[in-house]
């Protein structure tokens, strides 16, 4: 992909209207940006509006906001009369000008400057990004400065885009010809394929061999078993519960059934399943980022609530391992779903550098029986006789040992010293984590008279990063520290690790026998990464 420095390969295309377009003939006098686009991405649409307030802004320069269409002219036009787009928009139909830019995803945006100079370059939705392109856009023509993208619109600040349809692997498809765009509101959606298989074909390896379930053998979803999990569901087959990212797949009731079967669920799972599916499928979530990025992070879904016992979830001694049906077969059908609707697999859109073992099951339940506080549920307004499904984007998890300690706050310093590693160590402000305690270690924090709040201040008031730790620039972290803030811990200034109380999540969960508690990291936190989402169990 070409970057900031780079010189801007001249080319021509054509406009809608049929007349040539030309870069060297049009950057002439000022800035020009470029947005490579598809017309069936969720992301590029969502960007759409935003290209058109720049336009808005630059009144009779408006014509310096290019859309270069990798998709056919019916498509593109389509798009063009959605949208009322009143700006230049070519046709690359055969993506030759988008191999020449080499974006590995679109949107993809090219601010083109004096002598024809790449001055900015990026892929997918970011207000900042298309707040500062503006800026530079309108201050180089002598314009007033506006903001085209309010962070506080709705929204998200940031999403990643879909692969560039020069990268895509769709040898068959024909030049000029694109998928359908995607409704993001369906209510309902085609029913699930069936497929009959010969008699002497074994259905375990063919399940297998066909990709529903990546690299562990699933249980056939025969139309029987479907079906005997739709008898037991009020809704109709072909309702959509949520698209799943990145490839937008419906999770349709029939679809969460089949998923459901092939990882080992009961019917009665379903229950949690349907709020797992919609908490996923929150753009709040971001599980669109959470399945592409390098990142080791995976949905860990934490069950509050009564619907735990009555289910069967663990939350007791090894319920985070292979101890209860419910929580390892409500995990994997997550995991399921991500990968047969959601389309992320290991080496394609799902990019993560090593992986984590929680992408094949991460799901627990709250330990309330060993708990003096307020379940996480009621903590986040729900009444106790509620229930509710939690997901976190999580990377590993972390085992802290503390067997020594006699006092709550020496409980707390040790948990305090394995969170500030969290990400990494020098990265500060933009992370966040569940810390998971051990009933040992809550009935000597209760014994100090520790609320949850407490336990909660404590860690995010004496969790911080030394300043000497600094003293090694260029390491990750080290360029960020002007906007730290500094505290002291122990008599020594510290860098506090978290911005904000909340990025800590605090649940209780384990055995009544070792004192062991644990911190799982999250991915990148906030409004632009992961928020972590809550739904209610109930159908």
């Amino acid at each position: 992909m070409l970057t900031p420095g780079d010189l801007a390969p001249d080319f021509s295309l054509a406009r809608l209207d049929g007349t040539d377009w030309r870069l060297d003939e049009e950057v002439v006098g000022g800035p020009l940006l470029l947005a490579f686009i598809e017309t069936d991405c969720p992301t590029c649409r969502l960007a759409i509006p935003y290209l058109k307030r720049l336009a808005e802004a630059l009144g009779a320069n408006r014509h310096r906001v290019v859309v270069v269409s990798q998709d056919g002219d019916a498509d593109t036009r389509e798009l063009v009369d959605t949208y009322d787009v009143g700006f230049p928009v070519l046709l690359d139909v055969d993506l030759e000008t988008s191999r020449t830019y080499d974006p590995p995803s679109v949107p993809a945006l090219f601010l083109v400057g004096q002598g024809g100079q790449v001055e900015f370059s990026g892929v997918g939705f970011h207000k900042e990004d298309l707040n500062s392109v503006a800026e530079r856009m309108l201050s180089g023509l002598g314009l007033p400065v506006r903001t085209v993208a309010d962070l506080d619109d709705g929204a998200p600040l940031m999403k990643p885009g879909c692969t560039s349809r020069h990268l895509e692997l769709v040898g068959s498809l024909e030049a000029g010809v694109s998928p359908e765009p995607i409704d993001l509101l369906p209510e309902r959606a085609p029913r699930a394929s069936r497929l009959e298989l010969p008699k002497d074909e074994d259905p375990y390896e063919y399940c297998m061999n066909a990709g529903f379930s990546p690299f562990l053998p699933v249980v056939p979803p025969t139309a029987e078993r479907v079906d005997a999990f739709l008898a037991a569901i009020s809704h109709e087959p072909d309702r959509v519960v949520g698209l799943v990212p990145p490839c937008y797949g419906p999770a349709t009731i029939e679809k969460i059934a089949a998923n459901a079967v092939m990882a080992g669920c009961k019917p009665e799972y379903m229950e949690v399943l349907i709020p797992v599916i919609r908490a996923a499928c929150d753009e709040r979530f971001n599980l669109h980022g959470v399945q592409a990025t390098t990142h080791a992070a995976t949905p860990l879904i934490m069950l509050s609530g009564p619907a735990a016992t009555r289910l069967g979830f663990a939350s007791g001694a090894g319920a985070f391992g292979n101890v209860a049906r419910a929580n390892s077969s409500v995990g994997r059908a997550l995991q399921l779903m991500m990968a047969n609707l959601g389309g992320a697999l290991p080496g394609g859109i799902d990019m993560s550098a090593l992986g984590n073992p929680g992408r094949f099951s991460y799901c627990v339940a709250e330990n309330h029986a060993e708990s003096p506080w307020e379940p996480l549920h009621v903590e986040l307004g729900f009444g106790p006789e509620e229930s509710t499904v939690t997901l976190f984007a999580a990377g590993g998890l972390t085992e802290v040992s503390e067997h020594n300690a006699r006092t709550g706050a020496g409980v707390l310093r040790t948990i305090a010293a394995t969170l500030s590693m969290v990400w990494s160590w020098r990265r500060c402000g933009r992370v966040d984590a569940v810390v998971v305690l051990c009933p040992e270690h809550v009935a000597t924090l209760n014994a100090d008279r520790f609320s949850k709040s407490d336990v909660r201040d404590f860690l995010f008031d004496n969790t911080g990063v030394p300043l000497r730790a600094f003293d090694h620039d260029g390491t990750e972290g080290t360029q960020l520290r002007e906007t730290y803030e500094e505290i002291v811990i122990d008599d020594e200034p510290h860098y506090r690790k978290f911005s904000d109380p909340s990025q800590i999540k605090i649940i209780v969960v384990g055995g009544t026998a070792g004192k062991f508690s644990a911190v799982v990291g999250g991915w990148l936190t906030g409004a632009e990464g992961s928020q972590t989402v809550t739904y209610p169990v109930k159908w």
